[in-house]
This record gives C-alpha cells, structure tokens and sequence, in this order.
C-alpha cells in the first residue's frame, strides 16, 4: 500500500478474492464519495465483469477485471485505470489509483435505507454507523474504575450505570479499559454512560 494512502486513511484491510468478492463486493451498491456535493454516482461491479455507473440522468456500462495480484484493471469515460482495492469496513471501499497518488472511496448503500446526496448525509450515515459500533463494543468490553483514590473492577457499563443510579460511585470517577495500564486517556464513567 502505498504512503499517501496509508497516512490519509489507516487500517485498510486488502481486497481478498475469496472472502471479499462474493459477498461484499458483487452486485453491491457502491455510492461514490470523492465529488458526490457535484454529482452522485453509484458503482455496481457485477459478476460478468460490467461495471454499471448510475447518475441522476443517465446508467453507463463499462467493464472491469482483476488480476491474480488484486489489481483491478476498470474502464471509465477516462480510459482504462488500474486500481488496488481495500476495505475499511465492510461497507467503505476504497480504489487505490496505481499510477497516481489519488483513491475514490465508495460506501455500500445496498443495506442502507436513506439516501446519500451530500457530504452531510455521508457525515450523518458515518456517525451512525460508528455509533452503533462503539455501543456494541462499549457493551462487551469491561472497565476499572477509581474511587476514593482505589481501584475497583473490572465492571461493565451496565454494572457502572447500576452504580451510579445506587449512588455507590460518582459519575465523574475515572475508567480505563482492561486492557490499558493506565488512565491517561481521562475517560469518565460518564463519558461510557451518554454512549448508552
């Protein structure tokens, strides 16, 4: 991967054929990010090798393929491009140019039910889908937490939240995760209880 996409979006995960593919990546919904505030396009890479770009007024069909190395070869109204493909989600696709420094990053409305038509309703889409993500992840994970200078723990949020409610510890009392050494991240129990 190279530096200018690593540093601009960490974390990707590399298009693999066989866990890919077939279900994140055919006949899905792909909307176009990179330009959408002009004019939304919506990508779908179908299984016979064409490649459907829905506007507002018009659907082209043009063609793509993918090499052994995970290189995608895709037919525009530019030219032929090549591309790396990556995965930051399973819903956010990102195309790696590999002649320049640039990527198109796409988002997967197939399982969405709103639109997307603007910066602002990708902004809204991504903060809910965070949202839900770190619920989820708030709800499994386990905190200590300090009160009255002792370390107690580790607890759920919901066993914290049950604290709080009985007035056994402060809202404001500091957590750390289980698996962090320390508290420097200033993370309060009422910081875990508004994600609930």
């Amino acid at each position: 991967m190279n530096t200018y996409l690593h540093n601009t979006i960490p974390n990707l995960i590399p298009f693999d054929y066989a866990l890919h593919h077939d279900s994140h990546f055919i006949n899905q919904q792909w909307v176009l990010v990179n330009g959408i505030s002009k004019k939304k396009a919506i990508y779908t890479f179908r299984d016979d090798n064409i490649l459907e770009i829905r506007r507002k007024d018009a659907t082209v069909k043009t063609s793509w393929t993918i090499s052994i190395q995970n290189i995608f070869t895709i037919e525009t109204e530019d030219g032929i491009i090549n591309v790396k493909a990556y995965f930051k989600d399973d819903d956010i696709l990102v195309l790696n140019h590999q002649d320049k420094d640039e990527f198109a990053m796409y988002i997967n409305t197939s399982n969405y039910s709103e639109e997307l038509n603007s910066i602002e309703d990708i902004q809204e889409y991504l903060r809910i889908k965070y949202k839900k993500k770190v619920n989820k992840i708030i709800h499994k994970h386990k905190f200590y937490y300090i009160s009255k200078s002792k370390e107690f723990g580790p607890c759920t949020v919901k066993e914290l939240k049950v604290k709080v409610d009985n007035e056994d510890i402060s809202a404001y009392c500091f957590v750390r995760d289980v698996n962090e050494e320390s508290y420097a991240k200033r993370l309060r129990v009422i910081d875990l209880l508004q994600e609930l």
